[in-house]
């Protein structure tokens, strides 16, 4: 039977359309193809720009840390003792939170001292701690000073974060070269990177500078990457990849499906965007975040699902295809503004988490159930390592428990409110010394449940010592003033008394039994008159005659005049002046009287064959506004003094004498003394070793800067 026209109509207009749905069909998924394709290149370009930003964030933060490594070396080759090395180093300690211990060698390899920072738990002071930091630092003596040598993850430390840090710094014209470690502790320079690991289809891979994975890797590309010499045939692109990371390379690699599905990464391929992290004089490390395209592979196939029905009718299927493009175009405007929404709100969220972590206030946040869930760096070097999820009882283990009650009582009381309940400047052992708190508990919406409060605590104890200082001093100049009317009342009847004293004993004549007590009157009386002249020079601040002063001949004369006593006392007196001391600017009735003062005091404090020593030498600056001048002391071997008064030898009518042996003005007028022409005092003493006070004394100026000081 012949086909009708018809019939060839019709199978030629099914062919036809037949031919077209094919067409349309090859055409669809060479576009989608080609799209996917696209979203793929597009995915990788910003993965890897993503890496590399948080990259050079973290660059940044080591290049910081080594920078301060090398301020460090060059702080150690400027002349200064050790105690000012220590001092120095010891203050970048308690600035820097990461920085936990800091060990100084010198240049033969022997350890000049070592500091710990008193906030580190008890692992950072174990002597394996110790070992690592001493073979570091040693091994930086063979590099050129200036370079950063890195130590792999210190296993002695907790969390595998701790590494050492050292370089070798060159000797100066006044001392020798060395080196310097730091314990650092580099889980916060990594924070960046955690942030772009936090997808749940991205996993990073950080490997430090010795090639040892981080903790902050994932812990399925940790063990691929431990199982690589052995098992790599079975994940190749995984191993380029590792390859490149090794070398220092940047880039991206792509990662088959199948062996996306053994690195963990799903059932789709997935992008691997990788780049070095470089530390100016020092090694590298290499990160890489791996992510995979299963989103764009269902993305894929929903519109395969989408196309397959147009395929009955080419018309609906154009419709339909279509409808596919507005709707993927706007997909697409959405998943852009999304994207611009989610980085802007990360850095948002990265500026806030700086700011809470660089302000001094602690401030730390509580979930629904009364876990803490954030807590700020102010507040976490204080608390315990566990304290991110513990409760308040657990988070302040050394406060008593009526302390913690209060605390989860205003924390409550917060929350049913709904509004800000405080505790003003109370007294409170939080972290086992009593200290002056304020505490704020500031209720947040209940939407977040994992932060439903905050707790801001304010350490007033500064402020409060402060204030305590302010009024003992207020109490000090009111005691000065009735000490001075009191003194200017009794000198007067004094006076007459002592006349009358001295009228009777002539009368009397020397031989007369009553003579004696007479003279002990008048002996006594004198003993109040110089108690009271001390009292007049205490209140009124006398004007100091300022000119060039010759120390050396000063401090002769005076041993000259503390000859008698001395030799009562059985006390040797020795002045060691070096030659070519530039003149002292002072009053030089002034210098004399606080010279004796002070070896009288001396004198006073040592055992029968003791020695006072009155020393001096010309102190030259260090840097730029620094102290300069001649360093004035006055050392002996006595009793010392009990540390619970050191903080008072300078307070007026304070004395350590036995009760008729002295006033309590001497050190305190040296001390105004010493002021009024622009110095300072420092006292050092040790029970049963002696006391040594030093005298900062400016120098005479050149003859255009030559003033009088009042």
């Amino acid at each position: 039977m012949r086909p009708t026209p018809m019939t060839r109509n019709a199978v030629a207009s099914v062919l036809l359309l037949c031919i077209a749905l094919a067409s349309v069909v090859v055409g669809v998924v060479h576009l989608i193809r080609r799209d996917r394709a696209a979203l793929v290149d597009q995915f990788a370009a910003d993965r890897k720009a993503q890496v590399e930003a948080a990259a050079r964030e973290v660059a940044d933060a080591l290049d910081d840390a080594a920078d301060d490594l090398r301020f460090a070396g060059e702080l150690l080759s400027r002349p200064g003792s050790v105690t000012e090395h220590r001092r120095e180093l010891l203050a970048l300690l308690e600035v820097v939170g990461q920085y936990k211990a800091i060990l100084v060698l010198d240049s033969e390899g022997a350890q000049r001292f070592a500091i710990m920072d008193r906030r580190a738990g008890p692992a950072v002071t174990r002597g394996a701690v110790g070992t690592v930091l001493t073979e570091t630092a040693r091994e930086a003596l063979s590099r050129k000073p200036g370079d950063i040598l890195t130590s792999p993850p210190v296993a002695a430390a907790p969390g595998g974060w701790s590494r050492v840090f050292a370089t070798a710094y060159a000797p100066s014209e006044d001392g020798p070269g060395g080196a310097v470690a730091v314990l650092v502790d580099t889980e916060p320079f990594f924070a960046p990177l955690k942030l772009i690991a936090t997808e749940p289809e991205a996993k990073l891979l950080l490997i430090g500078a010795h090639g040892v994975p981080t903790p902050a890797s994932d812990t399925t590309l940790i063990d691929w990457y431990k199982r690589l010499d052995a098992e790599a045939g079975r994940v190749p692109s995984f191993a380029e990849l590792v390859r490149h990371m090794r070398a220092g390379e940047r880039g991206t690699v792509r990662i088959p499906e199948g062996e996306a599905a053994w690195l963990g990464l799903g059932a789709a391929d997935a992008i691997a965007a990788y780049t070095p992290i470089r530390m100016r004089g020092g090694v590298h490390w290499a990160v890489a975040t791996l992510a995979t395209t299963e989103e764009l592979r269902a993305h894929e196939r929903g519109v395969i699902l989408r196309v397959a029905p147009g395929a009955i009718l080419v018309t609906f299927f154009l419709v339909v295809f279509g409808a596919y493009v507005i709707v993927a175009s706007r997909r697409a405007v959405a998943l852009q503004e999304s994207r611009r929404h989610a980085d802007r709100l990360a850095h948002l969220h990265e500026k806030t988490q700086k700011i809470l972590d660089n302000i001094p206030t602690g401030v730390l946040a509580l979930s629904a159930t009364g876990r803490i869930t954030a807590v700020n760096q102010a507040l976490r070097e204080r608390l315990p390592p566990t304290a991110v999820g513990a409760s308040l009882p657990e988070a302040f283990p050394h406060a008593p428990a009526a302390v913690v009650d209060r605390l989860t009582s205003l924390v409550e009381g917060a929350c049913s409110a709904e509004r800000v309940l405080s505790l003003h400047g109370e007294p409170l052992p939080l972290f086992g010394e009593e200290g002056q708190y304020r505490i704020h508990a500031v209720p947040l919406e209940r939407l977040d449940a994992e932060v439903r409060v905050l707790l801001v605590v304010e350490d007033l104890s500064n402020v409060h010592a402060l204030e305590s200082q302010l009024l003992r001093a207020e109490k000090l100049a009111t005691v000065g003033i009735l000490a001075a009317g009191i003194a200017h009342e009794i000198g007067t009847p004094l006076g007459v008394v002592r006349g009358r004293a001295e009228y009777v004993l002539g009368k009397l004549g020397a031989q007369h039994p009553q003579a004696a007590g007479v003279q002990v009157i008048i002996e006594q009386i004198d003993r109040v008159s110089r108690t009271i002249r001390q009292l007049l020079d205490f209140s009124r601040v006398q004007p100091a005659l300022v000119r060039g002063v010759a120390l050396r001949p000063l401090l002769l004369g005076a041993q000259e005049l503390l000859h008698g006593e001395a030799e009562r006392r059985k006390v040797k007196v020795e002045v060691e002046v070096p030659e070519g001391l530039p003149p002292l600017s002072a009053d030089p009735d002034q210098l004399q009287q606080v010279v004796l003062n002070l070896a009288l005091n001396a004198c006073d404090a040592c055992e029968p064959g003791g020695t006072v020593r009155l020393g001096a030498h010309v102190e030259a600056p260090g840097e730029p506004g620094a102290w300069s001048g001649v360093r004035v002391t006055v050392r002996d071997d006595g009793c010392g003094i009990p540390p619970e008064s050191l903080n008072r030898v300078f307070d007026p009518f304070f004395t350590t004498k036995k009760r008729g042996q002295g006033t309590g003005l001497g050190l305190t007028m040296v001390a105004q003394i010493v002021r009024n022409h622009g110095g300072r005092i420092e006292l050092e003493s040790e029970p049963g070793q002696g006391t040594c006070v030093t005298l900062w004394w400016p120098a005479t100026p050149l003859p255009s800067e030559e003033r009088h000081a009042v």
